[in-house]
């Protein structure tokens, strides 16, 4: 199994707002940190590198972020601990704050690849019934693991 993610955003400005630069000038730099990163598998995005013309949901200034990772470790260690850390920490400068989860997390089979609208289909699971098996956050990845192991035993 691998694990997708999901995570999403509203632009506070438009992406060629100046204000947006610090963000848009810097994409690329980060979304190559995260192929490089042991664990990444894949990352959705269009002919231009990256997935900010792409618009899974209705509101145009929402911009999504899905990657598949071989597991949580792999995922956290790029969040938390490469060039990413200091983009994330800058976040409420580029974007809103969200009033509902942005982020969610699933097992995936090796070589499947997530559709947008199987990633909407989890944050919706996620937001209306909490974190499961399902779909989670990272508070929910312990529990995860000890099932694992017991389906594995």
């Amino acid at each position: 199994m691998n694990l997708a993610e999901l995570n999403i955003g509203r632009f506070r400005y438009p992406a060629d707002d100046p204000r947006m630069a610090g963000f848009m000038d810097n994409l690329d730099r980060v979304n190559a940190v995260a192929e490089r990163s042991d664990g990444f598998i894949w990352r959705l995005k269009d002919e231009s590198g990256n997935a900010t013309a792409i618009r899974p949901f209705p509101d145009p200034n929402m911009a999504v972020n899905l990657s598949v990772w071989r597991d949580a470790q792999s995922l956290k260690h790029y969040v938390w601990n490469t060039v990413h850390k200091q983009f994330y920490a800058r976040r409420n400068d580029w974007f809103e704050l969200m009033e509902s989860h942005h982020f969610v997390m699933w097992w995936i089979d090796e070589g499947h690849l997530p559709t947008p609208e199987e990633a909407k289909e989890r944050l919706d699971h996620l937001h209306q019934n909490g974190d499961s098996d399902f779909a989670f956050g990272w508070s929910h990845l312990p529990h995860i693991k000890l099932w694992q192991q017991a389906r594995c035993a």
